[in-house]
């Protein structure tokens, strides 16, 4: 078997090819084009294995390696501390030291997701982009309205007719604000197309209806939270317990144990947080639509952290979204599945 360590950058990659005893038998570096990469995987020698450390260039040469090596392994950059913390540091040294790590077993291998659910998340990622920059906007309408000095009603600012109402019959608005004012709108508007449409097409897709129709059985978990669960978990077998899912999440603290002592830290940097964001903001309105999770909540925030409570909620949504996944059934009540069993 030959080990292939890989070096990515956006123009070119530095790889280095060594057999079972460590003895280096080619490296150099190739262009970073599928063309180029088609004619150096001729002349490397068979069966091989290749490493690479996760970055935005990744997935398109992952998916375009896969087929011509026994195994293609993407390795975590926060855990290869072996180049992280090297005195001497450049391409070359980098991919003798991924080829090591494959070698030895000691890759810190990170999950990489199929290529269809890689696709629709890249999508729901998008529309995270334009989510945030349509919340940008309407900031920026209420800052012009605010340095200018009019009165206006902010629960009611972003709503059509009010909007159009304030520009035709308010006198205070100024006119060197209002094409500003107008094209912020236009702007809004167009956001909003583009979020409906994007979630649309994740909905509709029939990749992911049927799961996003189990997942939305859960109370309190609406289209949104069942896209990012469904795009962001992918697999959900690769979970083996529920703790290990809420790690994922960074819905759990830091443990740093030495000796008797064991102290428990604040919440993790190491997760998923695109996922951590969007539960967390679903356990905070899910306590209006589910008792069990409202009683969860009252619990904890009877010992007079709130943020706390939120969490605990969080994570029992992700019990909640685990088990339907696993079980592939839509979710039960604890009062109707116990009287369920009963019977």
């Amino acid at each position: 078997m030959y080990y292939i360590g890989l070096d990515v950058h956006k123009k070119t990659i530095s790889y280095c090819v060594k057999d079972a005893a460590g003895h280096v038998h080619q490296e150099g570096k190739v262009g970073s084009t599928r063309r180029e990469l088609d004619a150096w995987i001729k002349t490397l020698p068979q069966p091989r294995m290749i490493a690479m450390e996760a970055t935005i260039f990744t997935g398109w040469i992952y998916d375009h390696l896969l087929p011509h090596a026994e195994k293609v392994k993407v390795a975590h950059p926060l855990m290869l501390r072996a180049i992280a913390a090297a005195k001497k540091k450049n391409d070359k040294i980098d991919a003798r030291k991924i080829a090591d790590c494959l070698r030895c077993d000691f890759l810190p291998e990170c999950h990489m997701a199929s290529t269809e659910i890689r696709d629709r998340r890249r999508v729901l990622r998008y529309r995270g982009l334009v989510i945030k920059q349509m919340v940008q906007m309407k900031n920026r309408v209420s800052g012009l309205l605010m340095e200018t000095g009019v009165d206006y009603n902010k629960r009611r600012l972003h709503k059509v007719g009010y909007f159009e109402d304030l520009l035709s019959t308010n006198k205070e608005v100024n006119q060197s604000i209002r094409p500003l004012l107008k094209l912020s709108r236009e702007t809004i508007d167009r956001s909003q197309r583009l979020d409906y449409a994007l979630v649309t097409s994740l909905e509709r897709d029939p990749l992911l209806a049927e799961r996003l129709k189990r997942l939305r059985t859960v109370p309190g978990v609406g289209p949104i939270t069942a896209l990012t669960w469904a795009l962001e978990i992918g697999d959900f077998t690769r979970f083996p317990s529920v703790k290990e899912a809420i790690s994922y999440c960074g819905l759990c603290g830091d443990e740093s144990s030495s000796a008797d002592k064991v102290l428990r830290m604040p919440l993790s940097k190491q997760r998923n947080k695109h996922i951590q964001r969007t539960l967390i903001e679903a356990a905070k309105l899910a306590i209006r639509y589910n008792h069990e999770l409202a009683e969860v909540y009252e619990k904890k925030r009877e010992r007079g952290n709130a943020n706390r409570a939120t969490l605990a909620v969080a994570r029992k949504l992700v019990a909640y979204l685990l088990a339907v996944d696993r079980r592939k059934q839509d979710f039960v009540p604890a009062e109707q599945f116990k009287a369920t069993a009963a019977a």
